[in-house]
């Protein structure tokens, strides 16, 4: 299968649209015409809960694990550095799908689940550590935010320092991933710094309001 169909594919497959597709179907609501308009994993756990929440976030993550595995259909050796390179590609055509889908008007999410998704399919040990730094975050903050921007920085951190990756073009992504998301939670930040960022409801399902 050529590079080009896979690249088509994994976008299409990043499209999905989760958290609309919950939030219109069980709560009868857009869920970007609340919160923050983003139709993502945080914004769903803000305006209908943890279980909603948990529900999105798990799909958007298998949409990056799906998008990278998507290179076994390639030419490519699977334990080459091209392959990597091209699970990367995917992941990220797919990250650019979940935050602009050809399904929803193109308006969507940020794409961390996704972006996670595609590490779990890439580096498994790498990927556990950083749901476990988001997890722990959660939990003690209450902030999807950040707990977003937590694992994100503690990315590049793991792969220099503790897996020591050799391979010099996906350090290089692992820094420009951690960027990147800091850059897309800036009002995230102004929030959390004037203390009037909002925080996720926990084992429990959120009731939403009309407008």
């Amino acid at each position: 299968m050529t590079i080009a169909i896979l690249v088509i594919l994994a976008y299409l497959v990043g499209s999905l649209p989760t958290a609309v597709l919950v939030s219109k179907k069980y709560f009868g609501i857009d869920i970007r015409e609340h919160g923050s308009g983003n139709a993502g994993a945080t914004n769903t756990f803000r305006i209908l809960g943890s279980r909603a929440g948990t529900a999105v976030m798990l799909v958007d993550v298998m949409k990056g694990f799906l998008a990278a595995k998507l290179a076994l259909f390639s030419n490519y050796s699977w334990n080459s550095e091209a392959i990597t390179n091209l699970q990367v590609f995917l992941g990220l055509a797919a990250v650019v799908g979940h935050i602009f889908p050809i399904w929803a008007e193109f308006k969507g999410g940020k794409g961390i689940a996704t972006l996670f998704g595609m590490i779990l399919s890439i580096q498994p040990l790498v990927a556990v550590s950083l749901i476990g730094v988001f997890v722990v975050m959660l939990f003690l903050t209450r902030y999807v935010s950040l707990s977003s921007i937590s694992a994100s920085v503690a990315f590049p951190l793991l792969i220099l320092f503790i897996f020591k990756e050799p391979e010099v073009s996906y350090r290089v992504f692992a820094i420009g991933t951690a960027l990147l998301v800091i850059l897309t939670h800036y009002k995230n930040i102004n929030r959390l710094l004037n203390g009037n960022e909002n925080k996720v409801p926990l084992f429990k399902k959120r009731k939403v309001e009309e407008k």
